[in-house]
C-alpha cells in the first residue's frame, strides 16, 4: 500500500516536471533559431513577408529562396553579410510562408516573369533604387529574369546554376535522361495524383526533393520542419503547380505578364556583373565549368564550382555564397 502511494506520488511529480519543461522549451518547429522578426509590405499584388537586417544606408542584397525551401536557406548568409555592412532583405516568395495575395481574383501564377517582376515591385515598395540580386532555384530564376529585363535595378547578380531563364520554345525537347529523372515532380504535378500528393503530403515530397537535390547535405529534421511551415499558405498549392504546368506549356500564363514572357522567349542577355556557382554535389543540375552558359552573360562574369554543395547551396555552403556576394560587389566597381 505504501509503495503504491509512493509510486503514484512519484509519477505525479515526474509528469508535472515534464509538463513544466515542455512549456518552457521551444517547439521543434522553432529550432534552430530563425530569421526573425518578419516585416510586411504591400506591392500591387502581394503582401510580402520578409526579413531585414543591416544598416539603412548599406548596399542592399536580396536573398531569394527556392522550392521547396524557405528564407532559412540564408540563416547563416544573412548575418555574415550584415557584419560586412550590407543591408539584407530576405523575402518569402509568392505562395510561400506568410506572403499572401491581396485580392481573391488575382491569378495565382508561378511563371518566371511573375517571379522576376515581384522583385522589382518589392524594390519599388521599399523605395530601393537598386540592389544585388542573389538566389537559387525559383529565387535564382527570378533574379536572372529581373537582372535581364531591368538591369538598371540590379547592381550585381549571384546565381546558382548560372542562367536560369527558361526557353519555353524548347519546353517539349527532352533533356538527358539522368536530368529528366531529377525533374520527376515537374511531370508528377501535371497529374491529379501528383496534385493530390502535393496537397496532402507536401513535407514528404520536400524530403524526397531535398534528398535527391543534395545527397551530401546532412540536414536535420528541425531544418525540414522549419521549411515545412512555408507550405502552410492558402496559395501554396496553386502557385507551385502553376510553376511546373506553365514551364511545360500545360497551363497559360497570367495575361498581365504576357509582355515580359514574350521578352523572355528571346533569351535576353544579362549585362550586369555576375558570379555564378555550381555545386559539385547538385543532384538537380549537373555541375559545369560555366562555358556552356557564357553566351548569356555580356558583362563581367566569374564562375565557381563549390565542392560538396548540392542544390540548396547557400544553406549547405554559406561561406561560398557570402564570398560570391562580396566578389560580385567588387566586379561592379
Amino acid at each position: 500500500m505504501l509503495f503504491s502511494r509512493w509510486f503514484a506520488l512519484s509519477f505525479f511529480l515526474l509528469r508535472a516536471l515534464c509538463v513544466s519543461i515542455a512549456k518552457r522549451a521551444p517547439s521543434s518547429l522553432a529550432e534552430p533559431r530563425g530569421l526573425e522578426p518578419l516585416r510586411y509590405i504591400n506591392t500591387t499584388r502581394l503582401q510580402v513577408a520578409y526579413y531585414e537586417d543591416g544598416p539603412e544606408d548599406g548596399k542592399v542584397v536580396l536573398l531569394l529562396h527556392g522550392w521547396p525551401y524557405d528564407i532559412h536557406s540564408y540563416a547563416e548568409v544573412a548575418p555574415a553579410l550584415v557584419k560586412q555592412g550590407y543591408r539584407v532583405i530576405v523575402p518569402y516568395l509568392r505562395g510561400n510562408g506568410p506572403t499572401t495575395f491581396l485580392r481573391a481574383d488575382t491569378f495565382r501564377s508561378g511563371e518566371q516573369a511573375a517571379l522576376g517582376y515581384d522583385i522589382i515591385e518589392l524594390l519599388d515598395a521599399l523605395d530601393i533604387p537598386s540592389a544585388i540580386f542573389t538566389g537559387y532555384d525559383w529565387g535564382g530564376r527570378g533574379a536572372c529574369v529581373a537582372a535581364a529585363l531591368w538591369p538598371e535595378r540590379c547592381d550585381g547578380l549571384v546565381s546558382v546554376n548560372s542562367y536560369l531563364i527558361q526557353d519555353l520554345s524548347k519546353a517539349w525537347i527532352p533533356l538527358d535522361a539522368k536530368i529528366e529523372a531529377g525533374f520527376w515532380y515537374f511531370y508528377y504535378f501535371l497529374t491529379p495524383r501528383g496534385e493530390a500528393a502535393l496537397a496532402q503530403h507536401p513535407k514528404d515530397i520536400a524530403r524526397v526533393v531535398w534528398d535527391k537535390n543534395s545527397p551530401r547535405w546532412n540536414y536535420t529534421e528541425a531544418d525540414l520542419n522549419r521549411a515545412a511551415e512555408t507550405f502552410i499558405n492558402p496559395d501554396y498549392f496553386s502557385v507551385v503547380t502553376h510553376v511546373y504546368k506553365h514551364r511545360l506549356l500545360y497551363a497559360p500564363g497570367d495575361p498581365d505578364y504576357a509582355e515580359f514572357e514574350k521578352a523572355l522567349l528571346a533569351q535576353p542577355r544579362i549585362s550586369v556583373p555576375t558570379v555564378t556557382l555550381d555545386g559539385l554535389a547538385d543532384g538537380n543540375f549537373p555541375p559545369t565549368n560555366g562555358s556552356s552558359s557564357s553566351q548569356y552573360f555580356t558583362g563581367p562574369r566569374v564562375h565557381h564550382q563549390v565542392a560538396d554543395a548540392g542544390h540548396n547551396l547557400p544553406q549547405e555552403k554559406p561561406k561560398a555564397f557570402v564570398d560570391a556576394v562580396l566578389e560580385v560587389a567588387g566586379l561592379g566597381k
